[in-house]
């Protein structure tokens, strides 16, 4: 079963032929590769342009190292990037007419030097190039330094309601919602039709991938407090807090000592892995930003509830959780505040 992602798709299609690198951001299997490989792809090839016009490369498939001549499991064991001399001279040999040609590439992080590779793609008029990268070595806010303001993000989240109401062929909205409000909204979860298969499915995508890609990036060796920190903003969703609020909870309920400091690193390593989103006060009154406290929503309420084990489905404050990645969605900038 195809989910279609129209949203994003007309986003890509917008974007086409505008001389900047088009790279598509989002949490870890949020469905961004099958967006670019699979939908766009075909919108590339029902509008009119060749197949051999269009060069697709994952650079995670055994198969596609093959034709440049890489091993997979030979980078994996000299813990290296693909050479990315290999990977230019193979597209050299398949661009070989006029006209122009579109690059999709899957987990471009992967190549050494990637940044300049593509680059130096831009400065060919020929040439259109559409990314998507790992967000633990791939992120948001490395695109501005990496590709010189040349980067084009499309920030992609998890189905939204909407989406998950028509992947699921729903009869009945509000189950639909009482699903979407346990279970959130990864592709994935609604190709299973068991409640054990779903609740273990985010479980492990949580800790086999998400707190893996996050030590991996910042080189954390215990992660034990950033695993109950985690468990702390899990909890108290929808609730004002701050490092220093934080910082006193551990030492109340945890009985040890951390630094706001430590917790502020850690709040950003998980907004940076797209998990979380912070949501800062706006003073209506004195018409200015309060950066403290503030609220964490998390980008899919399904893993948030799988990493408390499905022990806290507070309606409410799922539903504010919901509304405000609605919101995001759709392309607001979402504060809080307090109106008397």
């Amino acid at each position: 079963m195809e989910i279609r992602r129209d949203f994003y798709l007309d986003k890509l299609i917008r974007r086409k032929n505008n001389g900047l690198i088009k790279v598509i951001t989002g949490i870890r299997r949020c469905g961004k590769s099958y967006l670019l490989n699979n939908i766009f792809y075909n919108h590339l090839l029902e509008s009119g342009v060749p197949a051999d016009h269009i060069i697709r490369f994952a650079f995670d498939s055994a198969d596609d190292m093959y034709l440049i001549g890489e091993s997979l499991i030979k980078i994996e064991k000299e813990k290296r990037g693909v050479d990315p001399e290999k990977f230019m001279a193979y597209v050299r040999s398949k661009v070989t007419t006029d006209g122009m040609y579109y690059l999709l590439l899957d987990e471009v992080q992967l190549m050494d030097c990637f940044e300049s590779v593509l680059n130096g793609y831009l400065r060919k008029d020929n040439m259109d190039v559409f990314v998507t990268g790992s967000n633990a070595k791939f992120l948001s806010k490395d695109i501005v330094t990496e590709f010189a303001g040349r980067g084009d993000e499309v920030h992609m989240y998890p189905l939204s309601f909407s989406e998950f109401l028509k992947a699921g062929q729903y009869t009945n909205e509000l189950s639909a919602l009482q699903d979407y409000m346990i279970y959130g909204g990864m592709p994935q979860v609604v190709s299973f039709s068991n409640k054990k298969e779903k609740e273990n499915y985010l479980k492990s995508l949580f800790q086999g991938t998400y707190m893996r890609d996050i030590k991996e990036r910042y080189n954390i060796r215990n992660d034990d407090d950033l695993s109950e920190l985690i468990d702390i903003i899990a909890s108290n969703i929808g609730c004002l807090t701050n490092p220093t609020n934080l910082e006193n909870t551990f030492k109340s309920v945890k009985g040890h000592s951390i630094s706001d400091t430590t917790i502020q690193s850690y709040l950003g390593m998980l907004q940076d892995a797209f998990m979380l989103e912070k949501a800062i006060r706006y003073d209506i009154k004195g018409k200015h930003y309060i950066n403290t406290p503030s609220k964490y929503y998390f980008e899919d309420v399904g893993l948030r509830n799988a990493r408390l084990n499905y022990r806290q489905i507070d309606g409410g404050h799922l539903m504010e959780n919901i509304i405000y990645n609605e919101l995001r969605i759709r392309g607001y900038s979402v504060d809080i505040g307090q109106v008397e």
